[in-house]
């Protein structure tokens, strides 16, 4: 299984964080709300890149690079988010992006590992340090 970036393995940093966006509690959290998410290859890409390539505790629609529309962007964002699958937080007119990786391991154990493991049907595999990878 590959390795999660840096920022899933430290704490979160000193300095106190914005609060998260509405979201359901960890209880609330439904498996097939989850799998329709992760159904869409863009929205599965989104949850992968930030669990294997977080350069910080959170990141921003823009650090994605996506050749899409913000209003596109924005709507599978907030998918994730109402879903459970990422935590949101608002810094000023940016929101920035982190997987709720202890809330899905605690609800459906594994599912981070298939999340991990995915490639795209036929594609390149864009995973850091992979053959093929961008």
């Amino acid at each position: 299984m590959p390795t999660l970036a840096a920022t899933y393995r430290s704490p979160a940093p000193a300095d106190p964080l914005p609060q998260p966006l509405p979201e359901p509690a960890v209880e609330d959290i439904r498996l097939e709300q989850v799998l329709g998410m992760l159904s869409e290859p863009l929205r599965l890409e989104i949850v992968q890149r930030l669990l294997l390539c977080s350069e910080s505790y959170d990141q921003t629609c823009g650090w994605f690079g996506f050749d899409r529309p913000k209003s596109s962007l924005t709507h599978h964002f907030r998918a994730l988010r109402e879903a459970g699958i990422i935590t949101q937080r608002q810094y000023g007119l940016e929101r920035r992006s982190r997987v709720r990786l202890e809330d899905l391991e605690a609800r459906f154990p594994g599912l981070v590992g298939l999340v991990l493991d995915w490639r795209p049907a036929g594609g390149v595999d864009r995973r850091p340090g992979r053959p093929g990878s961008a």
